[in-house]
């Protein structure tokens, strides 16, 4: 896995997460010998948290709460490292659709009307077994459709002015886009 910046401050810890700590620093300093299994300490350590009154977790709050302040400072001196990632234009054209993405835009209100309540991650996995059981002939016209977008005319658009036309904003213009292609097939 690779690591973030080094110089990035530590998320923000919760008053549970505080108790947590705490209870396996008590933990081992009475025990050192005894190797802590960290699903069994989780688990007890909830069961005590639930049961613990407003008084005795006021001190863990106090904690979180020195810890946001500090945490939120820090995050405010803290700058991207220098070389980081360029921000994207906001007013830049974006890249033309694929012919999966335009399939999906077809199918997926059919997919949620004939499936009333279904997840949006049941949605995506149906329109990913569609689209992978579809010959290349059955998928060439979302593919050709995807290429006739104009995409270059839009970038030399915005490179002429400066900046892309997007009075309706980018999004609405690809629809446009989608729905004259549509007109004219």
């Amino acid at each position: 896995m690779a690591k973030g910046d080094p110089k990035k401050p530590k998320g923000k810890m919760s008053a549970y997460t505080f108790f947590v700590q705490t209870c396996r620093e008590k933990h081992k300093k009475k025990n050192p010998e005894v190797p802590v299994k960290f699903a069994e300490f989780s688990k007890k350590g909830s069961e005590r948290w639930k049961t613990m009154s407003g008084k005795e977790k006021s001190k863990f709050d106090e904690m979180a709460k020195v810890n946001k302040v500090h945490y939120d400072r820090e995050m405010k001196d803290y700058g991207p490292a220098k070389g980081g990632k360029k921000k994207r234009d906001p007013n830049a054209p974006k890249r033309p659709p694929s012919g999966f993405f335009l399939f999906c835009s077809e199918f997926c209100p059919k997919i949620r009307s004939n499936n009333p309540g279904i997840s949006i991650g049941d949605v995506a996995k149906k329109l990913g077994e569609m689209w992978n059981n579809k010959s290349d002939s059955e998928k060439q016209p979302y593919n050709t459709k995807a290429t006739k977008l104009k995409y270059e005319k839009d970038v030399a658009d915005y490179k002429s002015k400066g900046k892309f036309d997007g009075a309706m904003g980018p999004a609405k213009v690809f629809w446009k886009k989608v729905e004259e292609e549509d007109e004219e097939d």
